[in-house]
C-alpha cells in the first residue's frame, strides 16, 4: 500500500498545480493555527487569573464576625459579637473532615492604621496574629529563619516573621535582620525569619508582620477573641459542602439567630476557584469550537480540490480499472492524497503557531508580565488532539471524492475527454 511509485504519484498530483495546492492546504493552515492562538490565549489568560491564588489551599473559607441584624434569645438587633478561641476548638471537634483551623487577629489594613518602628524608620503595616499552620494554608518563601511553632504559641514569645517589603522598609541594605528588634504599637518583638511570597501582588503581599497568636492576644489586649478564622477541609472533602454547617454551628455558639443572614460572613476560596476552573472550561470548548469551525472551511476545501483532481483524471482512472485495478486500491490513493495535503498543511499550522506563542513568552518575559495574562502555552495534549483532528478530517475531505472515483465505469471514463 505505502510503496515508492504510490508516495511519487501523490506528490506529482499534488505538485502538477503549485498555487491551487498552496491555496487549499492555506485553509487547513489557517484553522490550526487559529485553533493553537485561541488555546494558548486562553491558556495565558487562565494563568493569569490562577496567580492571584499564588499557592494558597484553594479548599479553603474564610469566616468573619458582624453585626446581628435579628433580636435572640433575649439579644437586642445590631449587636457586635466576637468569636472566641472556644468557637475554633468546637470546629475542630465538630468537624473531623477539617485538615486546618487557624484562628487569627489583625492590626493595620482594615483593622485600623498601625505603626511599626525600628530604630529611625518607621512604616505601616499588616500585623497578623497567627498559628503555625497558617503557612500551610498560605503558602511562603521562608529566605531566612523560621516560621511560627507551637513552642512559641505556648510560650507567647514575642517573636516577628516579616515579608522582604518590610524589610526593605526598615533596614539598610545588608544589615542582619535575623535576632534584631521592631516595635509594634510600642511593644517590642524579635525578628526570627524573613519570606518572600510567589503570588502576584508584588510587593504589598511581602509587606507583612507574622506574630504568634498567643503572643499577639497578649501585647494587644485580644483576650481569647479571634478576629477571624481560615478553614481548610482535608482533600477529598469539599469545604462548601461543610460550609452551612460551620455557620450553623458558630451561630449557634455565638447566640445568634439561626436565620441571620448577615451576622456571619464567609468567604468560600473553594466556590470562587471552583466558578473560574467551570469558565475557563468553557473558554477552553469555545477555542475548540471556533477553531474546528475556522478548520472545517479549510478541510471543505481541500475536498472541494480533490473532487476537482478526481474529475481531471477520469480517463486515467477508467484505464487503471481497466487493466484490472481494485477499486480499494484507487480509494485508498484519493485518500492518501487528501490525507497528506491536510496533515502537511495542519503540521506547518501547528509549527507556526508555536513559533508565534514562544514570541508572546520572549515580549512578556523582556517587558514584565501584563495584568492578568501569565506564560500562554500549548501542551503535548493540544498538539496531539490537533494531530487526531487532522487525521480525521483529511480521511473525511477524500472520502466523497475516493467514493467519486471508484463509481466511474471503465467504459465511461476511457470515452471522456
Amino acid at each position: 500500500m505505502f510503496n515508492k511509485d504510490r508516495w511519487k504519484e501523490i506528490l506529482e498530483v499534488l505538485t502538477t498545480n503549485w498555487f491551487r495546492t498552496v491555496l487549499t492546504a492555506f485553509g487547513v493552515f489557517w484553522g490550526i493555527l487559529i485553533l493553537i492562538i485561541l488555546l494558548a490565549a486562553g491558556k495565558g489568560l487562565e494563568n493569569g487569573v490562577k496567580s492571584d491564588f499564588g499557592d494558597s489551599a484553594t479548599n479553603t473559607m474564610f469566616v468573619w464576625s458582624r453585626n446581628t441584624t435579628k433580636a435572640y434569645k433575649g439579644l437586642p438587633k445590631g449587636r457586635r459579637f466576637r468569636f472566641k478561641l472556644k468557637d475554633v476548638a468546637a470546629i475542630k471537634e465538630s468537624f473531623p473532615d477539617l485538615k486546618f483551623v487557624s484562628p487569627r487577629n489583625q492590626l493595620g489594613g482594615f483593622g485600623g492604621a498601625n505603626n511599626v518602628v525600628r530604630g529611625l524608620n518607621t512604616g505601616a503595616y499588616n500585623v497578623y496574629g497567627d498559628y503555625p499552620e497558617t503557612i500551610q494554608q498560605d503558602p511562603m518563601l521562608m529566605t531566612s529563619g523560621r516560621f511560627i511553632n507551637y513552642s512559641d504559641i505556648n510560650e507567647k514569645r514575642k517573636i516577628a516573621i516579616i515579608g522582604e517589603g518590610v524589610k526593605r522598609g526598615l533596614y539598610s541594605k545588608g544589615e542582619t535582620v535575623i535576632g534584631s528588634y521592631i516595635k509594634i504599637q510600642g511593644v517590642n518583638f524579635m525578628v526570627v525569619g524573613t519570606y518572600k511570597k510567589k503570588n502576584t501582588n508584588g510587593e504589598e503581599g511581602e509587606k507583612e508582620i507574622f506574630v504568634p497568636f498567643t503572643a499577639f492576644s497578649q501585647a494587644f489586649n485580644r483576650a481569647n477573641n479571634v478576629g477571624w478564622m481560615a478553614i481548610t477541609a482535608n482533600d477529598g472533602t469539599s469545604i462548601t459542602s461543610l460550609k452551612e454547617d460551620i455557620v450553623a454551628l458558630l451561630k449557634e455558639k455565638r447566640k445568634v439567630h439561626p436565620d441571620d443572614k448577615r451576622a456571619v460572613g464567609y468567604f468560600d476560596l473553594y466556590e470562587e476557584y471552583n466558578k473560574i476552573e467551570s469558565l475557563f472550561g468553557a473558554l477552553k470548548f469555545i477555542a475548540y469550537f471556533v477553531g474546528v469551525l475556522v478548520l472545517l472551511s479549510g478541510i471543505i476545501g481541500v475536498s472541494n480540490i480533490m473532487l476537482i483532481v478526481v474529475k481531471e483524471r477520469t480517463k486515467e482512472i477508467g484505464i487503471r480499472r481497466a487493466l484490472g485495478e481494485n477499486p480499494w486500491s484507487i480509494k485508498v490513493q484519493i485518500l492518501m492524497e487528501s490525507l497528506f495535503l491536510t496533515l502537511i498543511s495542519g503540521m506547518a499550522g501547528i509549527v507556526f503557531g508555536a513559533l508565534f506563542v514562544y514570541g508572546i513568552n520572549t515580549l512578556l518575559d523582556a517587558n514584565g508580565p501584563v495584568d492578568m495574562f501569565l506564560n500562554p502555552s500549548i501542551g503535548i495534549g493540544v498538539v496531539i488532539v490537533a494531530l487526531i483532528i487532522l487525521i480525521i478530517s483529511g480521511l473525511l475531505a477524500g472520502f466523497i471524492p475516493a467514493n467519486s472515483a471508484v463509481k466511474v465505469k471503465p467504459i465511461d471514463a476511457l470515452r471522456s475527454e
